[in-house]
């Protein structure tokens, strides 16, 4: 069985700080998709900056799979809150994930639901995402398990925002999680979703503002995971 531990992240701050302490590195293109190969504390792990949106997400998912086998896939990144528990640089961990802009209820769906695989939610691992919750807690961050909505929408409109949270109980949004999710589940290889809150009230200059320092935040959970895990 494969020990390769996939992590993929959207954006160039939410993969640089884990691929600055790999070891043994080798990069390979994939189609558009350059994944970096290496050692991260005496583990193998392959990480990958997929772009933003879920057709990039999905598609960078497919080629991991494929090409390195991995054990699982962590998805780390930042998101906007959904929920007024959740502040500025606290952690999310995916309970399960949603498209909240899957929509084909003109034909008597409801909101959300993949057709082909026929459900809304899809579950995250729950072992890799405990490991995770218990790692973040550890390092005294505010950390908060639920369901995370992704869409190729920034959802900074607050009645979308209401909306999308009371139509799916969703806690946290972004633009990639749930294809990554959809991907693994149809390929039977188990994900974990982690994300820290860039945006609190969903607005712009939150994100422009904090994104990097959030997404630092991941790295650093994802680091001390890989660090302690023992799978």
């Amino acid at each position: 069985m494969s020990k390769i531990i996939g992590i993929i992240g959207a954006m160039d701050i939410e993969v640089d700080g884990i691929v600055a302490d790999m070891k043994n590195t080798s990069k390979e293109l994939v189609g558009a998709m350059c994944f970096i190969k290496g050692e991260l504390f005496g583990k193998e792990v392959v990480v990958c900056r997929c772009g933003i949106g879920k057709v990039f997400a999905g598609i960078c998912t497919q080629a991991m799979i494929l090409k390195y086998n991995p054990c699982f896939i962590i998805n780390s990144g930042v998101a906007g809150a959904l929920s007024s528990e959740l502040s500025i640089l606290d952690a999310v961990i995916a309970t399960s994930v949603v498209q909240h802009d899957m929509d084909t209820s003109a034909l008597g769906d409801p909101v959300g639901l993949i057709s082909g695989i026929n459900v809304i939610n899809i579950d995250s691992d729950k072992t890799i995402s405990n490991a995770l919750k218990n790692v973040s807690i550890g390092l005294g961050i505010n950390t908060v398990d639920g369901i995370v909505a992704s869409g190729d929408q920034f959802v900074a409109n607050t009645d979308k925002k209401k909306s999308v949270s009371a139509t799916f109980g969703a806690i946290a949004c972004e633009m990639e999680g749930a294809a990554i999710g959809q991907t693994c589940f149809v390929n039977n290889v188990p994900f974990a979703i982690i994300r820290t809150i860039s945006d609190g009230k969903g607005e712009a200059m939150d994100y422009f503002t904090f994104s990097k320092i959030a997404a630092e935040q991941a790295i650093k959970i994802i680091k001390k995971f890989v660090e302690s895990y023992e799978g």
